[in-house]
């Protein structure tokens, strides 16, 4: 019978931190440069202009089709050569968060597009044509009326999302980054208590994601009843 043996974890814990801080960067640069990128996408899908419309629909149905590691790959072979050519670094420079940062930025970006667009959408059309009315142009409209409106409701779907993106951070093992599941890892296989290690980040992963996701129906709940009054 196996026996556990959680002696390892307390020394480990420095090293655990420093994954953690990898795997919150990572996370809060995905979801602003995602909800940034994410929200132009949106527009442009509901812009009326074709050629704009078509492209940013590529884009995010391109993304949205393929796996998530498979991606992060991708941009772990391609990043950084690209960064070394353009900056000149030197050879040896170790650009794998930035690959990674972008990765999931763009990647992201796509599933926040779709949250917005439909957030974009749940605005009343009414509010829209005075808008136009007023002699507003679509840019103003969409950044002075509707928003506003718009990210007010969306925060609990946007909050979602950026849980699924921490959780999702785990995956940037590909690119051999120390994130907090890859710390982990790291020390469980030195110190031979693999088991021990990967069952104390699931803890971990459980605590943070589930208080997160209370906070997150809290909300709701309370946004709820505003709108409800």
């Amino acid at each position: 019978m196996y026996e556990f043996d959680w002696s390892s974890i307390p020394g480990a814990l420095p090293f655990l931190w420093d994954g953690m801080k990898v795997s919150l960067e990572i996370t809060l640069q995905a979801v602003v440069i995602g909800i940034a990128w994410g929200t132009v996408l949106a527009m442009l899908r509901l812009s009326g202009r074709q050629p704009f419309a078509w492209l940013a629909a590529a884009y995010v149905n391109l993304f949205r089709s393929i796996p998530l590691v498979m991606v992060l790959l991708w941009f772990f072979l391609i990043v950084p050569q690209l960064l070394k050519s353009f900056f000149n670094l030197d050879p040896n420079t170790d650009v794998r968060l930035a690959s990674a940062m972008v990765g999931f930025a763009l990647f992201e970006s796509a599933y926040y597009s779709e949250i917005i667009r439909a957030g974009i959408q749940s605005v009343a059309k009414g509010q829209v044509a005075a808008a136009y009315a007023l002699g507003m142009t679509y840019g103003q409209t969409m950044r002075l009326v509707v928003l506003p409106q718009a990210f007010r409701n969306m925060i609990p779907l946007l909050l979602t999302q950026a849980i699924v993106l921490f959780q999702d951070t785990s995956l940037v093992y590909v690119s051999a980054l120390a994130d907090f599941f890859g710390a982990a890892y790291k020390v469980g296989d030195r110190d031979g208590r693999l088991v021990e290690l990967l069952l104390f980040a699931g803890a971990v992963y459980f605590v943070l994601c589930f208080s997160a996701s209370q906070l997150v129906r809290h909300y709701h709940k309370k946004l709820n009843a505003h709108i409800a009054h």
